[in-house]
């Protein structure tokens, strides 16, 4: 299906290589739309290409009673329109692009894709980040009181600093707070086997923050991709919370790698408290459309996925 320059494509017939050279040179790029990521989190992907991989955008797609749609997929927090010199009227084609078969749409775009488009009803949504170029001094002096109290405490409880956890050890944290809610067994297992390649890359690293007893009270999963360190899948005693085990562990992160044109990517979040937290080392929002659509017609909305 071509729409203009716009063609439609299955995942069969993408050019692997040249897509992720798009991805990789897009002003807007991100982890997860790089085709191996896309691979392993979703059940079904194809693709909207404009020419010569200028730009794309990725469509991922499940089936719900013989119906396709496009919806969220775990582990995947930004899709839409992904290159340069990208505008309003771009992504409107981009969208006027999308196959009608897919009837009902409920998936995030990305902070290159804010745009006001009639047609298309979005709500922003809240990312916050933090440039990690300057200096652990510049970068520390702009953390709330709060945080340095935590850290405090945390050193005072003499926790230490674990970059050797096992990722099964953040999963089986992250799953008391995640699992039956959002991520499923077979999420984390599709997380699990990712981690394990891009780890062996070195595009992938785990922080923990131990008791001296050796109890992990909080843990974090990141991935490097795009200038971006992401701060991906967490997981967290609920005895440290009160500890300063979290405070802790985004420290000694920034810590180790603050002075490098790396931006730390905290995920989220439109939750006040997290927006709070995250905001409290100094992070600032960025914002990102996500878009619904719902053209089943009225006997169909039922299905709703």
């Amino acid at each position: 299906m071509i729409t203009g320059n716009i063609q439609y494509l299955h995942r069969a017939a993408i050019d692997t290589a040249r897509w992720d050279a798009a991805i990789t040179a897009a002003g807007n790029g991100t982890l997860y739309a790089e085709s191996a990521w896309l691979d392993n989190f979703c059940p079904h992907w194809d693709a909207l290409v404009e020419g010569d991989y200028e730009q794309v955008m990725p469509l991922p797609w499940r089936k719900k009673a013989g119906i396709q749609y496009l919806g969220y997929t775990p582990f995947i927090y930004a899709g839409g329109v992904f290159g340069n010199d990208l505008n309003a009227d771009r992504l409107k084609a981009f969208l006027d692009a999308v196959p009608p078969k897919f009837r009902y749409w409920d998936f995030p775009l990305n902070n290159g894709n804010n745009y006001t488009l009639p047609e298309y009803p979005m709500l922003l949504r809240r990312n916050f980040i933090l440039p990690l170029s300057p200096s652990y001094t510049d970068i520390e002096k702009n953390y709330r009181k709060q945080i340095h109290r935590n850290i405090h405490k945390a050193k005072g409880l003499r926790f230490v600093v674990d970059t050797a956890v096992e990722v099964e050890e953040v999963i089986r944290l992250a799953s008391l707070r995640h699992f039956n809610d959002y991520f499923s067994v077979k999420d984390y297992n599709s997380f699990l086997k990712i981690y394990g390649v891009r780890q062996g890359e070195g595009r992938a690293k785990i922080y923990g923050i131990r008791t001296n007893q050796g109890n992990l009270m909080a843990s974090a999963v990141f991935f490097f991709a795009a200038g971006r360190a992401y701060y991906l899948l967490v997981g967290n005693h609920p005895d440290g919370k009160t500890a300063g085990a979290s405070h802790f562990l985004i420290d000694a992160f920034i810590r180790d790698h603050c002075a490098q044109p790396l931006v730390l990517d905290f995920e989220g979040s439109d939750i006040d408290g997290l927006a709070f937290f995250y905001s409290s080392f100094g992070a600032f929002a960025e914002y990102y459309p996500t878009i619904r659509l719902n053209r089943l017609p009225a006997w169909l909305r039922w299905l709703k996925p």
